[in-house]
């Protein structure tokens, strides 16, 4: 019998996308917010040390943030945010931290280490990363469960979303990867735009990506930013919050169709190996 070190079968999901302002963390939080308000405990941990802003879409202003785990006295719980009571929290990033950007091995299991435990209290660990292909997104990524790709119909949204799953897949073997289209006019722009990116994964690295949904064009997203709360609390019946809830209903039945397999996993696995 496996061992039980994720009681709780907690998935990790890494928010990734290729390029910036497709979107991908306003998704993050809404997708987040989503799950929570069906009923799970949530931990969206903004990993965007570049350029972070989830605690701006929140209108937060964190008095401590993923540095600061850096210094011997601080605690996980000392970092985190309450966004709503009940089991919506947030752990805020530094931004434009250049050690971070590049985090080494040592940087890494020193978070880790003081953040593991924390994460099995919750059902859902959102990880909203960078955009692009730095070390620290790679490698934050290769060790999440889940891999949520954000695209745009752009042409170089798709270039570069195609960059970050090759790079992962020749880096750490990972194919397992899901689509979430967002700013499209319906269905069609959707799957038009999914298609062109599983083509080319299919005929140059050998598999294809998985359909997470698509999030049109809404006039209510721009307005829930301006107000720095989550379009789902703001406008919860507007099409982008119902595309949302769609995706957020597909990442729920992912893991449940793992959670057997999760309690075995942690939270976090070790980075893996390049397969090469």
């Amino acid at each position: 019998m496996s061992q039980v070190i994720n009681p709780r079968s907690s998935l990790s999901v890494a928010i990734l996308s290729g390029k910036g302002g497709v979107g991908k963390t306003n998704l993050a939080l809404n997708l987040s917010y989503a799950l929570f308000r069906a009923g799970h405990k949530v931990l969206l941990m903004d990993f965007d040390v570049g350029l972070a802003n989830v605690d701006v879409l929140l209108g937060l202003s964190p008095e401590k943030n993923l540095q600061d785990l850096f210094r011997p006295e601080v605690t996980a719980e000392e970092v985190m945010l309450s966004v709503e009571e009940g089991g919506f929290d947030f752990l805020p990033a530094a931004s434009g931290v250049p050690e971070l950007l590049e985090m080494d091995d040592d940087m890494r299991e020193i978070l880790f280490h003081k953040l593991n435990k924390a994460f099995s209290d919750y059902d859902y660990l959102m990880l909203d990363l960078g955009a692009g292909i730095s070390q620290t997104v790679l490698s934050v990524a290769a060790m999440s469960h889940v891999h949520v790709l954000v695209v745009t119909p752009e042409p170089t949204s798709l270039t570069d979303s195609y960059a970050v799953i090759k790079v992962l897949h020749s880096q750490y073997g990972i194919s397992d990867f899901h689509v979430l289209v967002n700013q499209v006019s319906g269905a069609a722009d959707t799957k038009a735009t999914y298609g062109r990116l599983a083509s080319a994964c299919q005929h140059f690295l050998g598999f294809t990506p998985e359909l997470l949904g698509g999030v049109r064009s809404d006039p209510s997203l721009p307005d829930a930013v301006r107000r720095q709360i989550p379009l789902l609390r703001h406008a919860p019946r507007c099409p982008a919050a119902q595309d949302i809830l769609a995706s957020a209903v597909k990442l729920h039945r992912i893991r449940q169709s793992r959670q057997a397999a999760l309690q075995s996993m942690p939270v976090l696995g070790k980075l893996p190996h390049s397969p090469k």
